[in-house]
């Protein structure tokens, strides 16, 4: 047996570690904001959260990347993904006004599905029929979760759908970036074009910060943040077909804060459209995988 064969479950062991507490950490962003939205707007909070958060990512991207992490050979890309991103958390913020932390999170989670449909309907890549399957399986889920045409249908429910479907264009777009470019160099440039572009609307939204609130924005930009490096470094030291799957804990940090905090409870329609959606995405990233898959 080889080196690296052997070193191989401690390196996915070391991955699954990094993938868990990097959702935990954005799991407990997403409750800081749903918490904030009681007292400012989605807009200003994402704000704050950029603004703040700016100086950590230049740091951790000179650690991680070096000089070369803040250098990029393609501005205007890194402009239109902020701007894919302010519209996706204006979105995610904004619903957690009216919908619990878990239900809103569920929703989310038909991201790779529209980016199956995306990359069939206008990448030009070929997605065989169990993939199609998925992307049906998964979309199921998000009927039984919002059940549109019945008496606790929300328009509103809709918003989190909007996000994800926003969001697989944001991970898609990353091809318009210079392959020269690291991650590290996209996290950066993502969290400067989110702030200089929220930094443009926020005026007309702007109401002075509550001294006890500093707290929770700094605690905002800190989770999302830590975050987003854990989870890059777990993709970074294991496959995605290990790690990948782990996004969905997200799901039950959801449940857990919303609980704790608000008192929410999902209904058993929200926990079996929510089982869907997940099964058939843990489906669709082993197909993905495999060689050959269809």
């Amino acid at each position: 047996m080889n080196t690296a064969a052997r070193s191989a479950p401690a390196t996915y062991a070391q991955g699954i570690v990094l993938m868990c507490v990097g959702v935990a950490f954005l799991s407990a962003n997403d409750a800081i904001a749903k918490s904030l939205t009681s007292g400012y707007s989605p807009l200003q909070i994402l704000f704050m959260r950029n603004l703040i958060a700016l100086p950590f990512t230049m740091v951790i991207a000179l650690i991680m990347g070096g000089p070369s992490a803040l250098r990029s050979h393609r501005p205007l890309a890194h402009l239109l993904r902020g701007a894919l991103w302010v519209g996706a958390a204006m979105m995610f913020f904004t619903s957690f006004i009216y919908l619990g932390l878990a239900e809103a999170t569920a929703l989310i989670f038909v991201a790779p599905f529209f980016m199956t449909l995306i990359s069939a309907l206008f990448l030009g890549e070929h997605v065989g029929w169990r993939r199609w399957l998925a992307v049906l399986t998964g979309f199921l889920g998000v009927l039984v979760i919002i059940r549109p045409g019945g008496a606790t249908f929300q328009l509103i429910s809709l918003l989190p759908v909007a996000t994800a479907l926003v969001y697989a264009m944001l991970m898609l777009s990353a091809r318009w970036v210079d392959r020269r470019e690291s991650v590290w160099t996209l996290l950066v440039y993502l969290t400067g074009a989110g702030a200089l572009l929220s930094a443009l609307v926020v005026p007309f939204v702007w109401v002075p910060v509550r001294s006890e609130d500093l707290w929770l924005f700094a605690g905002i930009a800190m989770c999302g943040t830590v975050g987003m490096t854990l989870m890059t470094q777990a993709f970074r030291v294991a496959p995605a077909v290990v790690v990948a799957p782990l996004d969905y804990t997200g799901l039950l940090w959801a449940t857990l804060f919303g609980w704790l905090i608000w008192r929410e409870s999902p209904d058993s329609m929200t926990v079996m459209g929510a089982a869907i959606i997940i099964g058939s995405g843990v489906f669709t990233i082993f197909r993905e995988r495999r060689p050959g898959s269809l």
